[in-house]
């Protein structure tokens, strides 16, 4: 005896590649840039505070703000990139978001 089980529509659309999607969902950035003020173990300590980084991660960032002049240090919707950037200004460092590329 066979069973037979109604097609279910999801409402997703299945045929999307799954990095499409990330990218989709994911399209904000948060930059911060280099200032004269900033001692480089404070941005570096801030980026552990915040993000939860790493003393490693956090470094290298720091370096990209240093060497670079900025570095992105988050990515993710609009708002949280929003939030991400007023932390980083209640922090006293230099930051900004964008539409990532």
């Amino acid at each position: 005896m066979s069973t037979a089980s109604p097609e279910v529509d999801s409402g997703l659309d299945t045929t999307l590649d799954p990095d499409q999607i990330t990218v989709l969902a994911t399209p904000w950035v948060t930059i911060v840039w280099n200032d004269p003020v900033n001692l480089m173990s404070y941005v570096s300590y801030v980026f552990q505070q915040h993000f939860g980084y790493s003393k490693r991660k956090a470094e290298k960032l720091m370096m990209e703000v240093h060497e670079d002049g900025k570095s992105v240090v988050s990515t993710g919707t609009r708002e949280a990139m929003e939030r991400d950037v007023q932390a980083m200004h209640e922090y006293g460092l230099w930051a900004t978001l964008q539409k990532s590329e």
